[in-house]
């Protein structure tokens, strides 16, 4: 569970904050969830709201049912979409974490003008991004979309997955010509086949599987159930859901970005600049090294926050600064200026 969305269900530890100043400045999450807004854009959501000790409003967060809706609210009120839906036990994810994601990989291409203190984001459908496990939530073009105009591809090798996240596009008339989805064939490629010959990317982003296991991902599960709730949780409950590739993988986490990696090196020419969610910190050594060996031209990590979690991004790119300034004046045709501190 995200500790964004449990954070009002799990307040033992005291109230919940009125901003929540880990996320990112232009996250649309940063402030408790105003119900009335969210019942509006899903009705479904209002009967299972109730108030806590603290008289906030607040709903069941370890009910995978409850938790859909919640962001099928999110999303209707927020992101500009009419219609969500994902098959039943597919990962429903936490709504304010992704949305960092983007906001973060948003300032890490930006041009930064220190004379103003301004940063110019680039905009509109000729960014295009490569989403590597899209996911049947198709999440990560949702948000980016609608905050920024960005062109998608979201790849997937899961074909019931694939198909969800088709019929969410095509459900909505903003993503239909500004998100596309491909079926990754070979579970072992990551860019390979992603790419087509002659396709460029501004951005790669993933969130890759975490654990190891099947067996690794049910023990998670129980241990974070079991610190939430206060008490001993002896049977796993995903109440957000996740089928076997969308939370392990062989090797883990670890091994997924570091073979990652070594296919980006391949594809230096087609993509401005690379990315992932790095969820552990012990697994940074190894990025690092395997980032060195390739000898990737410009690394940056970007740490990340959601409740009491850490966690990080890390970018990289095999284009030197000339290259890069060629890069932005060739594909990005608008920008969108915020302050630094936005």
């Amino acid at each position: 569970m995200s500790n964004n969305q449990s954070q009002k269900f799990t307040k033992a530890k005291g109230a919940s904050e009125k901003v929540k100043s880990r996320l990112h400045p232009r996250n649309k999450h940063r402030t408790r969830y105003d119900f009335a807004v969210l019942t509006t854009a899903c009705p479904e959501l209002k009967p299972h709201i109730t108030v806590n000790k603290y008289g906030d409003e607040s709903i069941d967060f370890f009910d995978p049912v409850v938790v859909k809706l919640l962001n099928t609210a999110l999303l209707k009120s927020g992101y500009n979409i009419t219609e969500w839906s994902i098959p039943e036990d597919y990962l429903c994810p936490p709504i304010p974490g992704r949305a960092d994601y983007i906001h973060h990989i948003a300032d890490a291409i930006s041009h930064v003008n220190l004379e103003n203190n301004t940063r110019k984001i680039p905009v509109g459908n000729t960014v295009k991004c490569l989403d590597i496990g899209v996911g049947a939530n198709c999440i990560y073009p949702i948000i980016g979309h609608s905050e920024y105009g960005w062109s998608f591809v979201g790849t997937e090798i899961d074909p019931t997955a694939t198909d969800a996240a088709s019929k969410v596009v095509q459900a909505n008339e903003n993503l239909k010509d500004a998100v596309k989805i491909r079926l990754q064939k070979k579970s072992k490629d990551i860019f390979y086949g992603a790419i087509k010959k002659g396709e460029r990317f501004d951005l790669t982003i993933c969130n890759p599987p975490f654990h190891a296991s099947l067996d690794d991902a049910k023990k998670g599960s129980i241990r974070k159930l079991s610190n939430l709730k206060g008490t001993r949780v002896k049977t796993p409950v995903l109440n957000f859901g996740g089928q076997t590739t969308e939370l392990w993988t062989e090797g883990g986490e670890e091994r997924f970005i570091t073979d990652m990696i070594k296919q980006s090196k391949q594809f230096a020419e087609n993509v401005y600049c690379f990315s992932t969610l790095v969820s552990k910190q012990s697994h940074l050594k190894s990025v690092y090294a395997s980032l060195k060996k390739i000898r990737a031209v410009q690394v940056k990590t970007i740490p990340m926050g959601q409740g009491n979690k850490s966690s990080r991004l890390v970018t990289w790119t095999f284009l030197n600064k000339r290259e890069q300034e060629l890069w932005r004046t060739a594909h990005w045709k608008e920008t969108k200026e915020v302050g630094l501190e936005d």
